[in-house]
């Protein structure tokens, strides 16, 4: 084989191209001359011969494809079978009863079974993927159901697309037979022409339009607890998950005995992109308690925790700051010997920032005596409302006798304003006198 193919190689060369030959020969006269013979394609030259060897057969052995090469043509010249439909598959099956209808009953009736394949054919059924179409449930199917949506075969509903919120339900209890409702389509035909459909990715995206709506009012709304983890826990909202931190939980912690409950909430973030919802309870309670408290309210409280400033006091599930500063009248040396931690107390609200929550407390302005929280706190708490009531009567009278002042001052200074006009006029009745 290889002897083969260097004598095609040769006479490719001397096939393709035109040969110059110089045949060196005596000119008689005692030098050397040089013929020059040129021979083209074609040409016997004897100067440039072919191998005898090298037959057409033996050049058509070597350009001879190989089997795996007339496999692959033949493979792809083989033309593509149909997919056959169900309905296909089980026509070529039956083996039943064939009814022939003549021509006389076709004519009587005016349509035919050809003119129905015609029409059916002929119908064009536009459904793609993402389309939300109108559909009626037809059966109960393989744990979900078939639904008639106009195309030319029934789509198919399965269980984990009937609802956004599931819980161990059955396709029956989340969707009645002959029910007739939008449907998104969610696949392509299968070989049998069925679509796929879904109501929950209907539902989610109007889950989302309800949550950015809210969000955009900033109203509070309740929801139930799902599940709790280490971090918070996890609240069900308007089907969609959401995440409430542990720090925004008010007056408890996220344990199992919150699943199930219901608490009020309010949007910390909310991230449709990337599916992040976050809610918080203490907003949602600080907001409507502040919205009631104001300044000079009398509340009980529950001491929290003792600080070298002052005590953590929780009012109504909010926290606020009972300064040291704001305990007694007189100086306290020890906090712990006045205050303890899980201790009952009353107190006034002297401050708040409703925006951020904030509350300034005092039991100072309810002592009947200066020193009262340290040497009977329990006459404080007694008689707080009435002590609170002389302290409001004596700030308010306090405030109007600084009113009072601040005006005697503007009245005082534009008396001055006058006197010093009046001088200034008689000045220049003097000066006009003089000259």
């Amino acid at each position: 084989m290889r002897g083969a193919l260097r004598w095609a190689t040769a006479e490719q060369f001397s096939t393709h191209h035109h040969h110059h030959h110089e045949q060196k020969q005596h000119d008689g006269g005692g030098g050397w001359s040089y013929k020059h013979s040129t021979t083209k394609e074609g040409n016997n030259n004897p100067h440039y011969s072919t191998s005898p060897s090298l037959t057409a057969t033996n050049i058509k052995q070597v350009k001879q494809p190989s089997p795996s090469t007339t496999s692959l043509q033949s493979t792809l010249e083989k033309p593509k079978q149909v997919q056959l439909t169900r309905f296909d598959r089980i026509k070529a099956k039956y083996k039943g009863p064939q009814i022939t209808i003549s021509p006389e009953v076709e004519a009587e009736v005016g349509f035919s079974y050809s003119a129905f394949d015609d029409a059916v054919a002929a119908t064009d059924y536009s459904f793609n993927r993402n389309d939300v179409v109108k559909g009626t449930v037809v059966q109960y199917d393989k744990g979900g159901c078939i639904v008639d949506i106009g195309a030319k075969a029934s789509a198919f509903l399965p269980l984990q697309e009937a609802a956004l919120i599931q819980d161990g339900v059955s396709i029956e209890s989340l969707i009645e037979i002959d029910e007739e409702r939008n449907f998104e389509i969610i696949s392509e035909e299968d070989e049998n022409g069925q679509l796929m459909v879904s109501i929950r990715r209907i539902q989610y995206r109007e889950a989302w339009d309800q949550v950015v709506a809210k969000q955009e009012t900033d109203e509070a709304f309740d929801a139930e607890c799902v599940s709790v983890n280490r971090g918070g826990a996890i609240f069900l909202v308007n089907g969609l998950r959401a995440f409430l931190p542990g720090s925004h939980l008010t007056g408890r912690l996220p344990d199992e005995d919150l699943i199930g409950q219901t608490l009020p909430l309010k949007f910390l973030e909310v991230n449709q992109e990337e599916n992040k919802l976050v809610v918080s309870n203490r907003r949602a309670v600080v907001e409507a308690q502040m919205a009631d408290l104001s300044r000079g309210d009398v509340i009980d409280g529950l001491v929290k925790a003792l600080k070298p400033y002052g005590a953590f006091v929780e009012v109504g599930g909010m926290s606020g700051l009972l300064h040291i500063s704001q305990i007694s009248m007189d100086r306290i040396v020890d906090l712990e010997k006045v205050l303890q931690p899980g201790q009952k107390i009353k107190c006034m609200i002297i401050d708040h920032d409703k925006v951020n929550g904030r509350i300034a407390l005092s039991t100072k302005t309810l002592e009947p005596e200066p020193g009262d929280m340290i040497r009977d706190p329990e006459r404080v708490y007694d008689m707080a409302d009435e002590t609170a009531r002389i302290y409001l009567e004596k700030q308010e009278a306090e405030r109007k006798k600084r009113e009072e002042s601040a005006q005697n001052i503007v009245l005082g200074l534009g008396d001055a304003l006058d006197d010093l006009g009046s001088s200034d006029k008689s000045s220049d009745n003097l000066d006009s006198l003089l000259s």
